[in-house]
This record gives structure tokens, C-alpha cells and sequence, in this order.
């Protein structure tokens, strides 16, 4: 990977890096099926990433025709690291095993290992026979909807395609390694002005909340829509909080701690709520919801923006959800795209169907969309929300980070990167963005 990462730093020509020599192996952070029930009985709390997620070489797969290799340059951190890494709610090598019934090429993926991570930027070094749109040489980042489209339910909405899969969750060759196999469907263009290790936080959350609340697929926010999010300087939560103040919402932010509330503040949230501080119990001792805290929540967010929310931006799951329910205004919509804290929901139906709420489930985000928000970002509208960067060698402990929530925002993995700051090519736009980059670094 030495001559490979020199001939980038060089700035090689298509030519040059298409005629580099692709390695026979590559080092890569995985886990492997051998351990997949070491973890039977634990509480999920217990469970340690930085003990199942192994860093060391990998077989590099053969490419098909409608895929890249790329030269990752640099990836990050999300929930589903964590979970793949624990082996919750299930094995993700079970995902693999299905993948590989579908086609020759898919029976790579089943393997006694699986490569993590559904983030990446970096460089496209060789391209399939079938890829007409991508070259050698381009830097790119990479969105993680794996997806076939000869089923014609993968077309009007790639998100609703029968075998639409998360790549580098229910796929292998995922992100957090030096080289990575891609869709050509999967790439887009690297924002100019972002590091390598800036660039590769954006895709996955970014392109998750402008579905929910900007795309049509999701709650279709307007101007002037009181928006309560739920997490509002962790990883979605963030780019959340972003398109809502840049589509002219009225945010009301929730976080855990004053520091995090300090960051919200600097970004031009005034409606900040420390649920630490309030103490909300929206369960009881005996395992039962507490209408009251509901209430009291009601009560607090019309204290700070005078009505009740037009839409509830979920992803806590459990914990959350029923007073989410509860709080959305006559009429309004909770929109959700996961369960961090527990996938089995409890609701009372009664302030549900009575007050003809929305409820909209959502799920990562189709190309078109994946490709607006990261256009939103190559422009500088939308920022990066990363707060701190990790050796490729050290991602069982980022994942340790982000699975007991003592993080903000997202954590950047370099990989070929041998350090952070490389990989701009746009100084001014960088320069006029300015501070609003470093909005969460530590």
C-alpha cells in the first residue's frame, strides 16, 4: 500500500494509478464468526468492542464489473459499527450468508470474517468493466446504500428495493481498512474543501437526516416547522440540527451535558434543553411510563418556542419514544431511523390516533438523496460534525466511545492518511467556511 498511498500523495496521473499494482492483501479493522457468541448472556453495556474488533490483514476480493477498488484514505465511526462489533440485536454474519445466495459475485461476502465500517473518502484506483462515470484518480466519498438495480423494485426509490442492504453492515468489505470494494452507485464526488478524514464523516448521517426531515421520503419540513431533535450534537443529531437551521426551522435541541448544549450554542441554537438537568423519567421503577414527565417535557419545550412540535426527529428508540409520541402537535409527525436504546416501542395510541399524528419510519437514504446532501456539504452550507480522529489501529476503542455515548458528533478513522489535515484542493472555500469546521473538535 506504500507505492499506492505515495502515487496519491504525488498526485498522480489516471493513468498512474490505474496501472498500480493491486495488493494481494490489505489491512483492514474486522471481526471475526469465531466470536460471534462471546458475548451470550452480557448485558449490552458489558460488551466490549475493543475486544472483537481485530485490525490485521485481510484477502483483498475480486472485483465485478459494476465495482471500484478504492484506496481509503480515511473512514469513521457509526452505531452499526457498534452493533456488528457486539453482535446486537443479531450476527451480522447471518446478513452475509444471505448476501452470498444471490449471485457468483456475492459469495464473496460470506466470509470467516467480516470487514467494518459503511463510511469512506478517498481514491478510486482500479474500476469494473461496467463503471462508466468513475475513473482512476477521482476522490470520492462513499454513501452505503448497497443496492441491485436489475430489481425493479429498486427503482422510484432505491431504499425500497427487496435486497437494499447497508454496505460494510449486512455486506463485507467495508470502509474502516486501507482498500475497500464499492458499488460505482456508491460514490460521489469528495467535497474539495474537507480533509480526507473530514470528508469521510459526512455520508451515512448526513444523508440519514435529509431524508427524514428534507427529502420527500420523509417529514418534509418547512419553514418556520418547530423541529425537537432528540441527540442533537451526536452523530445524525447534528446534521439534524443543521438542516433545520438551514432550511429556516426552529430547532429545540436535546443533549446530556452543559458542554454539549456549548457546542449547539455556537452553532445558532438557541431552544437547548439538558434532559441531565431535567431529570426526565419517562419510565418508572416498576418498568411503566410516567405520563407526567411527557407533560413536563410538553411544558418545557412550549416554555422555550411557544407551541408543540411540528415534527419529533426520533432515533433513541425506547427510552424516547413514547414521550415523542405524546409531544408532536396535533397533526404532527415523528419521523425515525433507529432504536439506540432499545428497538421494542410502547406508545399510548390514544394521543396517537386522536390527534392524527404521523409516524414515518426511515432508513439511511437512495443515491439522489445521499448525492444532495453531500452536495450541501461540498458547498460548505452543511459542516462536518467530527469532534476527534483515531489511528485505523484503534477503532475498537472509537467504537467503545460511541457505544457508551461519551463522544459528540462523529469520530474520523484515518486509514492510508498518514495524518490528519491532507486532501484539500479548495483553500478559499475552506477559508470563507472558516470556524463553522471546527464546530465539535475536542
Amino acid at each position: 500500500m506504500r507505492q499506492i498511498l505515495d502515487a496519491i500523495t504525488a498526485d498522480a496521473s489516471s493513468e498512474e494509478i490505474a496501472h498500480l499494482e493491486i495488493p494481494e492483501s490489505y489491512r483492514a479493522a474486522h471481526i471475526l464468526k469465531t466470536e460471534q457468541d462471546l458475548w451470550a448472556g452480557v448485558p449490552s453495556r458489558d460488551k466490549d468492542p475493543r475486544r472483537t474488533v481485530h485490525v490485521g490483514e485481510v484477502p483483498t476480493p475480486e472485483l465485478a464489473p459494476d465495482e471500484v477498488y478504492l484506496a481509503v484514505m480515511a473512514s469513521s465511526i457509526n452505531f452499526n459499527t457498534v452493533w456488528s462489533s457486539i453482535f446486537e440485536p443479531i450476527s451480522t454474519f447471518g446478513a452475509l450468508t444471505r448476501l452470498a445466495r444471490e449471485s457468483e459475485w456475492a459469495k464473496r461476502h460470506d466470509q470467516p470474517y467480516q470487514v467494518l465500517g459503511s463510511d469512506a473518502a478517498g481514491v478510486v484506483l482500479r474500476i469494473g468493466s461496467a463503471v462508466r462515470n468513475w475513473k482512476p484518480g477521482d476522490r470520492v466519498t462513499v454513501h452505503c446504500n448497497h443496492v441491485d438495480d436489475q430489481d425493479q423494485t429498486a427503482h422510484d426509490d432505491s431504499m425500497m428495493a427487496a435486497n437494499q442492504r447497508i454496505w460494510g453492515y449486512e455486506t463485507n468489505f467495508g470502509g474502516l481498512a486501507d482498500l475497500c470494494v464499492v458499488k460505482a452507485n456508491q460514490l460521489m464526488p469528495k467535497p474539495k474543501h474537507l480533509t480526507w478524514e473530514e470528508a469521510a464523516v459526512n455520508a451515512l448521517c448526513n444523508s440519514t437526516s435529509y431524508r427524514m426531515l428534507v427529502g420527500r421520503n420523509g417529514a418534509r419540513m418547512k419553514q418556520g416547522d418547530v423541529v425537537l431533535i432528540w441527540g442533537a450534537t451526536g452523530g445524525i443529531g447534528a446534521y439534524a440540527t443543521q438542516f433545520v437551521l438551514n432550511g429556516g426551522g426552529i430547532p429545540v435541541c436535546v443533549v446530556s451535558s452543559p458542554d454539549k448544549a456549548a457546542i449547539l450554542r455556537t452553532m445558532g441554537v438557541e431552544a437547548i434543553i439538558d434532559r441531565a438537568a431535567a431529570g426526565y423519567r419517562f419510565w418508572n421503577d416498576n418498568g411503566e411510563h410516567d405520563e407526567s414527565e411527557w407533560r413536563r417535557l410538553g411544558k418545557d419545550i412550549r416554555a422555550l418556542v411557544g407551541e408543540d412540535p411540528d415534527i419529533v426527529f426520533e432515533h433513541p428508540g425506547r427510552q424516547t419514544f413514547a414521550a415523542s409520541m405524546y409531544v408532536a402537535k396535533r397533526g404532527g409527525t415523528v419521523v425515525t431511523c433507529a432504536a439506540t436504546s432499545g428497538f421494542m416501542m410502547e406508545f399510548d395510541n390514544r394521543h396517537f390516533w386522536m390527534r392524527l399524528k404521523n409516524l414515518v419510519g426511515s432508513h439511511f437514504a437512495n443515491y439522489k438523496e445521499a448525492w444532495e446532501a453531500n452536495r450541501l456539504i461540498a458547498q460548505g452550507r452543511i459542516q462536518p460534525v467530527m469532534s476527534q480522529v483515531f489511528p485505523l489501529e484503534q477503532t475498537g476503542e472509537a467504537a467503545y466511545q460511541v457505544h457508551h455515548n461519551v463522544h459528540e458528533g462523529k469520530l474520523g478513522v484515518l486509514c492510508l492518511a498518514p495524518e490528519e489535515g491532507l486532501g484539500v484542493t479548495d483553500p478559499e472555500l475552506r477559508a470563507r467556511v472558516g470556524d463553522r469546521l471546527h464546530w465539535f473538535r475536542r
